[in-house]
């Protein structure tokens, strides 16, 4: 078994669902595994990690309005202020997703569904680069 590691980087233009399936497989390509396990890690607790549906752009327009339903930003028992509005909603919105996710790789391919795509959910209405550490085991 072997190990490689990268960063990718994920430039956002305020809240919603980027996606990042074409960088996730280029560096699955590039360590030439057959067989393994992709770990993806979202370094910030306002973003967070989906996999979704990308073949209809209503599911991520949806979802991304579903949770702008359920944690709104206007709550007035929201204490934690300090970065704006919509951080504390953010961080809210992070810790019911996922920070992390695993893919397995089969054939030197990621082993998603044919209307899966690996998604950044960004959180907060400013652009941001998020960051994602991608860990993969395998041979």
């Amino acid at each position: 078994m072997q190990q490689w590691q990268e960063v990718i980087s994920v430039r956002t233009q305020g809240q919603g669902l980027y996606e990042m399936t074409a960088e996730v497989a280029r560096f699955v390509r590039a360590a030439g595994v057959q067989t393994g396990l992709l770990t993806l890690y979202c370094r910030h607790t306002s973003a967070s990690l989906t996999i979704q549906e990308n073949a209809d752009p209503d599911v991520v327009r949806d979802l991304s309005e579903f949770f702008a339903r359920l944690v709104r930003e206007d709550e007035p028992w929201y204490r934690h202020r300090s970065e704006g509005p919509d951080d504390m909603p953010a961080h809210i919105r992070s810790a019911l997703t996922d920070v992390s996710l695993n893919i397995p790789v089969m054939n030197g391919a990621l082993v998603l569904g044919t209307w899966q795509g690996v998604f950044l959910f960004e959180h907060r209405r400013a652009p941001h680069t998020r960051q994602v550490v991608a860990h993969l085991l395998g041979e």
